[in-house]
C-alpha cells in the first residue's frame, strides 16, 4: 500500500524533498549539457564527412552524461521512496498522497513555494489545484 501523509508530515519532509529535487534538477542540466556536447561532436563528424574524434573528449562527455543520469535517477528514487510523487522535474512539482473524506487526493507542492498550500484530486493535476481551507483540514487524514 502506498504511503499517505497528513499535512504536518508532508510539511516536515519538504526540506529533504527540496534537497533531492534540486540535486535531480542540477543533474538533469548536467545531463543536457553533456548530451549537447555529444550531439555537437556527432554533427561535426557528419558535416566533415568523418574526422578524427577526440576520444578523450567524447569519453568525458559520455561519462558526464552517465554520471548525471545516475545522480538524477537516484535523487528521484529517494523522493519516491519517501512516498512522494515527482510530477514535473522542470518545475519541481511534487504530490503527497492523502485522504479527503476517505478518497485519495494529493497535497501539492511546487519548488519555491513556502509550504504546502494546495491539494487536488488524483485525476485533476496541477491545473486543478485548490487552496487548502478549513474544510480540507477538518476532513483529511492519512
Amino acid at each position: 500500500m502506498a504511503r499517505r501523509f497528513n499535512l504536518d508530515e508532508a510539511q516536515r519532509l519538504l526540506p529533504e524533498v527540496e534537497r533531492f529535487l534540486r540535486s535531480a534538477m542540477d543533474a538533469r542540466q548536467e545531463y543536457q549539457d553533456a548530451e549537447g556536447a555529444i550531439q555537437a561532436m556527432n554533427e561535426r563528424i557528419m558535416l566533415l564527412g568523418g574526422m578524427m574524434v577526440d576520444r578523450e573528449q567524447a569519453l568525458e562527455a559520455k561519462t558526464r552524461r552517465e554520471q548525471a543520469a545516475a545522480v538524477m535517477r537516484n535523487a528521484i528514487e529517494n523522493v519516491q521512496q519517501m512516498g512522494c510523487l515527482v510530477k514535473d522535474l522542470d518545475t519541481g512539482l511534487v504530490d503527497f498522497p492523502t485522504l479527503l473524506r476517505g478518497v485519495e487526493v494529493y497535497l501539492c507542492w511546487k519548488l519555491g513555494e513556502p509550504g504546502i498550500e494546495y491539494w487536488h484530486g488524483v485525476d485533476e493535476g496541477f491545473r486543478g489545484r485548490k487552496l487548502i481551507d478549513r474544510d480540507f483540514l477538518d476532513h483529511h487524514s492519512h
